[in-house]
């Protein structure tokens, strides 16, 4: 009898799964779970109601109107703020402010002006994690503003392109991608690292248009319309336009950027060695086609 028993025992192990983490378990009640039972009596919505906006907090939502059609709902959407969150914002910089900082030496306007030199004065800065695609140059101050720089922004208004070009300036407004803002604001961070200097981008559908008018001073532009643009823009608000080829200044004001650079006087393609206080550029022919195309 017991053979027949223990053959039987045998043949069910064999049968049986084979011993794992996935089928181990605990006895029965050694684990207690600490959690309270339902209501024994139908307490269990604490004057709340079943579900719904105030079982979940101790005030209706703003805009609810129980069960009635919400106001805001009533009439057609206003389509302002559509797209809000993905808009591209343009701090702004008076002129204003530009002008007090040429006149405590924080700007050195013998050189070209751009979004770096800005923001390595510590009196402006953007983030571009907020959607902030650079600078936007208003006109507050435009009166008194009396430099005459080579400034590049990238957002600009009519009256404050006439106040920059009426003391005999030049402004440039250019777009820069998300990656190139990020090595403008922070050259020192970007060399550190020791990668080379990436192609600019051009910029998206709805603001190559921007960037390609004269009457903006786009870089994209034609100089020859930029020209036309500047002696009309003159005549519109009454001022001499002064003669850059006549400047001693000259060769500082007609200095720009290629399209695809990032700072003046560093190419793509180059990498920045603070270390050794060197610049190593690319041999390789494809390299160069590469970072020029």
């Amino acid at each position: 009898m017991s053979s027949f028993t223990n053959k039987n025992v045998l043949n069910l192990l064999r049968n049986l799964p084979r011993l794992s983490i996935s089928n181990l378990r605990n006895n029965d009640g050694a684990v207690k779970k600490n959690k309270r039972g339902r209501g024994q009596h139908g307490g269990d919505k604490h004057g709340h109601g079943n579900k719904g906006s105030k079982a979940r907090q101790n005030f209706m939502r703003p805009g609810y109107e129980t069960g009635n059609t919400p106001f805001y709902m009533k009439f057609p959407r206003e389509q302002y703020y559509k797209d809000h969150h993905v808009k591209r914002q343009y701090p702004p910089l008076s002129l204003t402010t530009l002008q007090k900082m040429i006149d405590l030496n924080r700007l050195d306007i013998s050189k070209p002006i751009d979004l770096s030199v800005l923001c390595n004065t510590g009196l402006y800065n953007i983030n571009p994690e907020d959607k902030h695609f650079g600078v936007n140059l208003i006109d507050e101050g435009a009166d008194h503003f009396k430099a005459k720089i080579n400034i590049e922004v990238q957002w600009a208004s009519e009256p404050t392109i006439a106040a920059i070009e009426r003391n005999g300036g030049v402004i440039t407004t250019s777009f820069f991608d998300v990656n190139s803002l990020f090595i403008l604001i922070n050259p020192k961070k970007f060399f550190q690292r020791g990668e080379a200097i990436p192609r600019r981008m051009i910029p998206p559908d709805d603001a190559i248009l921007y960037y390609s008018s004269a009457a903006n001073r786009g870089y994209l532009a034609d100089p020859e319309k930029i020209s036309w643009e500047r002696f009309i823009l003159a005549q519109k608000y009454g001022y001499k336009l002064p003669k850059i080829e006549d400047d001693p200044d000259y060769d500082m004001l007609v200095s720009r950027k290629d399209q695809r650079q990032i700072f003046y006087g560093l190419e793509p393609g180059w990498v920045v060695n603070l270390k050794d206080k060197v610049i190593l550029k690319p041999i390789d022919p494809e390299l160069k086609a590469f970072y020029k195309s």
